[in-house]
């Protein structure tokens, strides 16, 4: 993951504006809290599937960047797959450093 984009998230997490794991994600994305979500590359298919599709019908961008262990020692947390950021405002520098860096978001969910 690109150091520019890891350095926001761990900036986020430290502002409190990023929920980790399955059951706080979720949460923030029905409460409409949400303003992006990311998901581990190695998270499990089953995982990718929910949250992709979940994301597309409450319309919050997803990608999947990075590996569970990457992404949880960026975020100072154990073991996690899943990411919600909710402040708008870090949410758009997140995205735009992503499509500077070539990740493009997550599409419709494939069997």
């Amino acid at each position: 993951m690109d150091r520019q984009i890891s350095s926001v998230l761990s900036l986020c997490m430290k502002a409190g504006m990023l929920k980790t794991g399955d059951f706080a994600s979720e949460k923030a994305l029905r409460a409409k809290e949400a303003a992006l979500i990311l998901l581990a590359a190695d998270a499990s298919d089953n995982t990718k599937k929910k949250y992709v599709n979940k994301a597309h019908y409450y319309k919050i961008p997803v990608y999947i960047v990075g590996c569970i262990a990457d992404l949880s020692h960026t975020m100072g947390v154990v073991n996690r797959a899943v990411f919600a950021v909710t402040d708008r405002g870090f949410a758009a520098n997140i995205e735009k450093r992503l499509r500077d860096a070539n990740i493009t978001e997550a599409g419709e969910w494939q069997k």
